[in-house]
């Protein structure tokens, strides 16, 4: 190309406009593909067909036939025509073209190396990787086969070591089996034995070999005299005297010297409870005690106690870290004897002062110095007025009041319970029972400020309406609400109660003779719902007690009252059956449509513990059935005609662990059905006989010989109960607290007032039975002889004891 640099200018661009180069590359290509035999004719040829298409339409593979074109032109579209430039000046590479080439050539040989290398070096690194991972692989199947080694050790080892625990525990679980064994032989022994003597101990007294001056059973002597309880640990042994009280205490002070160190410990102080020995409480006493115990005495209950000296009061308020002091009922306490105490106990938080003569000048002490009183009860204080609680509203105490009782007090006016409400704004219990001058305006101010209010009773208040208790419904926390003897609240309350208070878990609503089954029916949604007394509320039928336990709060209800509820049956006790299956009290008084097929029904429920059935029209086989699971502890029947000696007998049997029995005016039940009862339920802490003419001293003989943890008696009414059963139950029943011996004719005055010497409170009268008791005087009951009476009831007990004899 070089050779032609020297060419024309004109024959350059002939060739050009021409196309000499085109025709020239389009022949040579189709003379290297064809191959012609005779190479020179066809050119010739070609040549005519460029002529006649013209070389507009010249390309470089026109030549070539279409089996023999390529698909990719070999040749640069420019590389003869580069050819047929003859090496223009444009087109001689320069110096600058051969670096650039030089690079361009050496930077695509560096990039070829790095790519080499790269994928050598990648590959080195997915060796070593692979080599990595065997190593791993080892490692882990190497730990694998060492630990299944060790494993295997391990295991052999604990099989070993289970089969030695096994062992072990088969030969523990037969010593306990067999101590079991022995335990359970001996309390059978023990049972049995006590049996055979209480057995024997009835059939004596039934044949007379058991004098006046024969002790009881219970009071044998023992022949251990081993201190067990100074052996105790001292919590135990302090817990058991904590059961005691004060003149019980004493008395335990006095055994010996170990019982001395016990009764003295600081925790059996910190709580004086002198209403239990109110009839032996003097001033001397109390300041006695109280001095001892000032350091840790924290709560002091004294109601009832008549205290008259001033420097009593004075001692008490030397006790600086009391918080509780219960002084209701206390005669002699006034303004002058409770300023001390105000003034020296600054802990205190509870403060009852009900029934007393204080007046406007013990709430001004209050409120001016128990700034930490969070419990204050002024019901039926007479003398205090709207002053003393403008002083409480005024003052700097008082203010954290969370419980207010002025039950009674109906000299407080409109104003009285505006100062309450302002005063008292974080109250959350108030107790305004027995109030007619309560009126609507009063409640709207306590629930317009008192907005934490969670406990409202209104029990004998019977001026406020519906308006009221929809205001307190506002108050979407309040958990008891009672009401009794209003006529003026009806379904509509309850109905917005029953929305809004969902939190209410108390209701007591008793005697509002506007309340019908609707009010059960808004009720029943309540899901926290559990105690519910609806007494005297008439009008409330089956229908009302299927809506309330079908709802959400059926299954939550524990305690239920419908007595008096006189439209209330046996199917009421079906649904109560069928879903209150927490329910634990139940009362059906006077429900007259209440039979021996629904308190079977009552059977099914397992977690029944008090009963009472008063005026039912409940019989033996009704009574038999309530036993079944052995649940119920307390039990009133008064009034049930048709209950005998049989089903009182057969009831024992299955509850041993019955404590409270009321059989009051069942006049059938003779001698024989106590005598079942002490035998069967030994545990009996209170019995109600009274109204019950059959009943003799064998009776109290029969009581007293096994029943020893007698508090309550009541005999009123028992007319053949002579001075005889008392000197047996002072010998029997050391335990007995109150006893009740009204319209006992046969019982003398002398050992009456003898009585109370034994036993704190004996309420005796030998005036004649009233008539409503209803004793029949065709029988001449009460005309006949004690002795002659004796003689005809020894005969029934020996029949009746010969026919059931099997079952004792």
């Amino acid at each position: 190309m070089t050779s032609l640099a020297g060419i024309d200018p004109k024959l350059k661009n002939y060739i050009k406009k021409n196309q000499i180069s085109e025709i020239y590359e389009c022949l040579f290509c189709g003379l290297l593909v064809e191959c012609p035999d005779d190479p020179l004719k066809w050119i010739l040829d070609n040549l005519d067909r460029i002529k006649e298409t013209g070389l507009i339409n010249i390309t470089w593979d026109m030549f070539i036939s279409d089996e023999e074109k390529s698909k990719v032109r070999p040749l640069a579209n420019a590389f003869l025509d580069q050819v047929f430039t003859f090496g223009t000046e444009d087109t001689v590479p320069s110096g600058e073209m051969f670096a650039r080439a030089y690079n361009h050539y050496y930077n695509k040989l560096v990039v070829e190396t790095f790519e080499a290398w790269k994928k050598f070096y990648l590959a080195k690194k997915l060796r070593e990787r692979k080599v990595r991972e065997r190593l791993e692989d080892a490692r882990r199947y190497y730990k694998r086969q060492v630990m299944r080694v060790h494993l295997t050790k391990w295991k052999k080892w604990k099989t070993y070591v289970k089969q030695r625990q096994y062992d072990a525990h088969n030969i523990i679980v037969g010593i306990y089996n067999k101590s079991l064994s022995r335990l359970v032989f001996h309390a059978w022994k023990v049972v049995a034995d006590d049996s055979r003597k209480t057995r024997e101990y009835f059939e004596r007294l039934e044949r007379g070999e058991l004098d006046e001056d024969t002790e009881t059973e219970g009071n044998d002597s023992s022949d251990n005299y081993r201190d067990e309880l100074s052996m105790l640990p001292r919590k135990c042994s302090v817990e058991i005297f904590r059961n005691l009280d004060l003149v019980d205490l004493g008395r335990c002070a006095q055994v010996s010297r170990s019982w001395r160190v016990i009764t003295g410990a600081p925790t059996l102080w910190s709580n004086l409870n002198f209403n239990q020995v109110k009839n032996k409480v003097t001033d001397n006493v109390v300041q006695q005690l109280t001095r001892k115990s000032r350091p840790y005495l924290l709560h002091l209950n004294l109601r009832q106690c008549e205290l008259s000296n001033l420097v009593t009061f004075k001692t008490i308020a030397e006790s600086k870290n009391l918080q509780d002091l219960n002084l209701s009922e206390c005669c002699y306490v006034n303004d002058e004897s409770l300023k001390p105490i105000i003034e020296g106990c600054p802990a205190l938080l509870y403060l009852n002062i009900s029934r007393t003569e204080i007046s406007d000048g013990t709430l001004r002490c209050l409120a001016k110095n128990s700034s930490n009183m969070q419990f204050l009860s002024l019901a039926y204080c007479k003398k205090f007025t709207d002053k003393g609680l403008h002083y409480i509203a005024n003052g700097k105490g008082c203010r954290k009041l969370i419980h207010l009782d002025v039950s009674g007090c109906e000299q407080i006016s409109k104003s009285g319970y505006r100062n309450i409400a302002t005063g008292c704004r974080h109250l959350q219990s108030i107790f305004i029972n027995d109030n007619n001058t309560l009126n609507d305006d009063g409640i709207s101010f306590i629930t317009d400020h008192c907005s934490h209010l969670r406990c409202v009773s209104l029990i004998g208040s019977s001026t406020i309406g519906d308006e009221s208790f929809k205001r307190l419904a506002r108050h979407k926390r309040i958990t008891k609400l009672r009401v009794e003897g209003n006529p003026h609240i009806s379904d509509s309350a309850f109905k917005v109660i029953g929305k809004q208070c969902s939190q209410l878990n108390h209701l007591f609503v008793v005697d509002c003779q506007r309340i019908t089954d609707m009010t059960l029916k808004s009720l029943a949604p309540l899901r926290q719902l559990t105690v519910v007394n609806l007494a005297d509320c008439v009008r409330i039928s089956d229908s009302g007690v299927r809506q309330l336990v079908e709802g959400t709060a059926g299954t939550k209800i524990r305690e239920m009252n419908l007595t008096n509820c006189v439209r209330v049956s046996d199917v009421s006790l079906l649904r109560v059956a069928q879903r209150c299956h927490n329910l634990t009290h139940l009362c059906l008084c006077y429900c007259e449509h209440v039979t021996d097929a629904g308190i079977e029904l009552l059977a099914n429920l397992g977690n029944i513990y008090h009963l009472d059935l008063t005026g039912t029209n409940i019989r033996d086989q009704g009574l038999a059935s309530l036993g079944i699971y052995g649940q119920v502890r307390s039990l009133i029947v008064s009034e049930c005609r048709g209950i005998s000696d049989l089903g009182i007998q057969k009831f024992c049997q299955k509850v041993p662990d019955l404590t409270a029995l009321d059989v009051s005016h069942c006049m059938t039940l003779t001698d024989s059905a106590i005598k079942s009862l002490a035998f069967c339920c030994r545990m009996l802490t209170q019995l109600n006989v009274s109204g019950c003419p059959l009943l003799t001293d064998l009776s109290m003989q029969y009581l007293s010989g096994v029943c020893h943890y007698i508090h309550i008696l009541n005999l009123s009414g028992c007319i053949y109960i002579s001075d005889r059963a008392l000197k047996y139950l002072r010998k029997g029943c050391r335990q007995l607290r109150h006893l009740n011996i009204l319209y006992c004719k046969s019982i003398t005055k002398s050992v009456a007032i003898k009585m109370r010497s034994y036993c704190d409170d004996v309420i005796w009268s030998n005036d004649v039975v009233p008539q409503w008791f209803q004793y029949s005087m065709s029988t001449n009951t009460q005309h006949a002889t004690g002795e002659d009476y004796h003689k005809i009831t020894q005969q029934r007990i020996e029949e009746q004891s010969r026919r059931h004899t099997h079952v004792i």
